[in-house]
């Protein structure tokens, strides 16, 4: 019997596109303390937060047989769970609680409010920009951005230095800043997404 404790996240997640349960329940044990202090942190809400985190792990086993070979699976999670958090407020938007809560949390980063934002806006404003980009350059930061690779791994999936892919993240991100400032009027939604 194999141990599934010393396999690689990528060995797991081939375990995982055939459905393996003690791959799943591997994965599990080892990502749900850091992703539920996360989901925690932006909710200091218990009940919540362990819903979310069922949620995002129910979500793992329904999708796991797309997911691709290469995918960064802490990466995955982290973004999963944050999209979750931020849907959650934005359909309890009329509990100041929450709102307040996910404001103290983004204050470190930013003084813009959270309620000045509608996230569906922000979200088409970032795509628009990232769509604008020229096409290596989006390419770069989709693999960066969307699914967590490294600038190492991104420079050998495509062939290139890591100091271009380097200088085409900080580009890109210095153009959608621009076109972010005009279109969101908050510095904001580069925190949602840029950081």
């Amino acid at each position: 019997m194999k141990s599934y404790a010393n396999l690689s996240d990528e060995e797991l997640i081939l375990l995982l596109k055939d459905r393996d349960q003690i791959a799943f329940a591997e994965v599990y044990e080892r990502y749900w303390r850091i992703i539920y202090g996360h989901v925690y942190k932006m909710l200091l809400d218990e009940e919540e937060a362990k819903d979310i985190l069922q949620e995002v792990f129910s979500s793992v086993w329904l999708k796991s047989g797309d997911f691709s070979a290469n995918i960064n699976l802490a990466g995955y999670l982290f973004v999963s769970a944050k999209n979750r958090v931020l849907n959650f407020i934005r359909k309890n938007k009329t509990q100041d609680a929450y709102i307040t809560s996910l404001a103290k949390y983004v204050d470190q980063f930013c003084t813009s409010t959270m309620d000045q934002l509608d996230e569906r806006d922000v979200a088409a404003a970032i795509e628009r920009e990232i769509q604008s980009l020229p096409k290596q350059m989006r390419e770069v930061f989709e693999l960066s951005r969307k699914e967590c690779l490294s600038y190492k791994e991104i420079a050998i999936r495509l062939g290139i230095s890591e100091e271009t892919v380097k200088k085409q993240i900080y580009n890109a991100i210095k153009r959608m800043r621009i076109g972010l400032k005009d279109a969101v009027g908050s510095s904001i939604a580069i925190l949602i997404f840029l950081r």
